[in-house]
């Protein structure tokens, strides 16, 4: 009798332990869907603001969580994403983590799960943005944007003295836009509509091709969507222009051109850890520092 009553005693508490596990785990999923994510900078990409080996943690509540098919994405598909409601809108400068929209290859957007890439955001959903001389400019006026001093150095620098595939920027074809003197360029913004002709086919090919999945060509001084003459274009989703603050080592908006709203997971919050990758050494000046 005493046997059967610890017996009982012992698979009670085996199956509390078992539902608190099963609590924990549950509760982790959801802070990792709802609340933040832990990304390890691997690149110089963003100093001096994030160097390697740092680990960031990323606010997704602020901009609000992403709900879609994981299943469907682990496929490689192409899935519908649907953001929650945040407390806060993306605001210029903000440091920010994606899914790099071009995994593959530069000539179409597609997002991959688990590439991911940091930078800072430079322009919003309806501005025009331009470099001059190295410096943004938003709707023709100088902002202090990302890293003024590696801008002030872009600037001043020869053409012949940056290393080879650099220099030249998107859209490349037809274009002199390079990283000292790029632009003007509409940030899409949902709803809102251009012209169509040979250079803004240049400028908006991959996007209105993902949002339309259909083909976008040009031919005859016309552009054709799927076969079909077009004069103007509304845009259906949001984009925003990203920057590196390594401003001449940054593989940024500048080169593969714009991203997509929905594939921003979240607000770069808090340096969390920080380890030196060639000695292993802890960084203790960067723990828990903020990022801005």
């Amino acid at each position: 009798m005493v046997l059967k009553k610890w017996i009982q005693k012992g698979i009670d508490w085996l199956s509390n332990l078992i539902l608190a596990a099963a609590g924990l785990v549950v509760l982790w999923l959801f802070l990792l869907v709802f609340v933040y994510a832990s990304f390890r900078i691997p690149t110089d990409s963003m100093e001096p603001t994030l160097v390697p080996g740092d680990y960031v943690l990323v606010n997704k509540l602020l901009i609000g969580p992403r709900l879609f098919n994981l299943t469907e994405a682990l496929k490689g598909k192409r899935v519908n994403i649907r953001r929650l409601p945040g407390l806060y809108d993306i605001q210029r400068n903000d440091v920010l983590v994606f899914h790099f929209p071009h995994p593959h290859t530069w000539e179409k957007i597609e997002m991959h799960l688990f590439k991911y890439y940091v930078k800072r955001c430079i322009a919003l959903p309806g501005d025009t943005l331009s470099i001059r001389n190295g410096i943004y400019q938003i709707n023709r006026t100088e902002e202090n944007l990302g890293n003024r001093e590696a801008q002030h150095r872009i600037g001043q620098m020869k053409p012949e003295d940056f290393p080879e595939g650099v220099f030249q920027t998107f859209p490349y074809n037809e274009s002199n836009w390079n990283l000292q003197n790029f632009g003007p360029l509409y940030i899409p913004k949902a709803g809102t509509e251009v012209g169509m002709d040979r250079f803004k086919f240049l400028l908006y090919k991959k996007v209105i091709e993902w949002e339309q999945g259909k083909t976008l060509s040009y031919r005859d001084s016309t552009v054709f969507l799927d076969g079909h003459p077009i004069r103007t274009y509304r845009f259906r989703k949001d984009y925003y222009f990203m920057g590196g603050d390594n401003g001449i080592n940054s593989q940024d908006s500048r080169y593969w051109g714009l991203l997509p709203e929905e594939y921003i997971v979240g607000k770069v919050w808090k340096v969390w850890k920080s380890v030196d990758p060639y000695t292993d050494r802890f960084r203790w000046d960067r723990f828990l520092l903020d990022v801005k």
